[in-house]
């Protein structure tokens, strides 16, 4: 009965919030974040904990306040989303500043495929709908959520802006790399593993898994793996690309997955602690336990 009614939810807000005015909507569902920051549930909780490890300066004032930003950004993502499809392309596109964007054209101008890493971070869904538009289709991989009906239908949002979604509980490892050696753009949401086959890597002070899979595709197919990071503006989004990750040229393969993907949890920790309330990251990360849960 839970996963039927989580389905009719987002089908509602689907229908319903793409056709009131903007002002309307996402005054709606920042109020909705501010309910959720005092009801102060099992998710909020986690995002506390979690904001509190990224920042450990701050008081306990201090981080509240970023607390209640970060629900306030992931609703804002979340209405985004029931948004998206009802925008038209230069409405997607001319809400984007990309700094780097070279990092990302140039590969592909080149033939030589692309992979790119980023967390869950700002409104990916934007960013990838904007290199989609503009001439860019990606692939990526998505959770398989439940219910069915619901998992389809976020299947068939990401692919209705132009994305190919493959599901993360099947092989899509080969799908990928014959993706790559056509010459695709795969973009990869890399800060938690899914599968507990991950690497484990040293992320903000403390041992996290990340997912194997962006090294892994680069290491076996030579495509250059970039990083990504996606933060809000006032208006629209900002996409931040990070130099590509060189192939280690000494050790096994295990070797040189590991140290790619700690340069990659290096360089999401870091703009993750300069932009930490766009960080949408409401799940355990850490695998040493909680943070000290500070006094709310």
């Amino acid at each position: 009965m839970s996963e039927l009614l989580a389905y009719w939810a987002y089908a509602s807000a689907w229908k319903i919030t793409k056709w009131l005015p903007a002002r309307v909507s996402y005054g709606t569902f920042a109020w909705i974040a501010d309910r959720l920051h005092k009801r102060n549930s099992g998710p909020v909780k986690r995002m506390r904990s979690n904001f509190a490890r990224v920042r450990p300066e701050l008081d306990a004032m201090e981080l509240e306040s970023l607390v209640h930003q970060g629900l306030r950004s992931y609703l804002r993502y979340w209405c985004d989303t029931f948004r998206l499809p009802s925008w038209s392309a230069q409405e997607t596109m001319s809400n984007v500043i990309v700094e780097n964007e070279h990092l990302l054209r140039d590969p592909l101008a080149q033939g030589r495929g692309l992979i790119v890493a980023l967390p869950h971070a700002g409104n990916w869904d934007h960013a990838g709908a904007y290199f989609c538009a503009s001439g860019a289709p990606l692939v990526t991989v998505a959770e398989h959520l439940k219910p069915e009906k619901l998992f389809r239908k976020f299947l068939a949002y990401r692919e209705s802006i132009g994305m190919e979604v493959l599901d993360a509980s099947a092989r899509s490892m080969g799908i990928l790399s014959q993706r790559l050696r056509s010459n695709r753009l795969i973009a990869l949401v890399a800060d938690r593993d899914l599968s507990r086959g991950g690497v484990e890597v040293e992320f903000m002070g403390g041992p996290s898994r990340f997912p194997a899979g962006p090294a892994l595709l680069s290491i076996k197919t030579g495509a250059p793996l970039i990083t990504a990071f996606v933060k809000y503006e006032e208006r629209g989004i900002r996409i931040i690309f990070e130099e590509e990750i060189a192939i280690p040229t000494i050790g096994d393969q295990s070797d040189k997955v590991s140290a790619m993907t700690q340069i990659c949890a290096d360089r999401f920790g870091r703009l993750i602690t300069a932009h930490t309330e766009d960080w949408h990251m409401l799940q355990r990360i850490w695998i040493d336990g909680d943070f000290t849960e500070r006094a709310s």
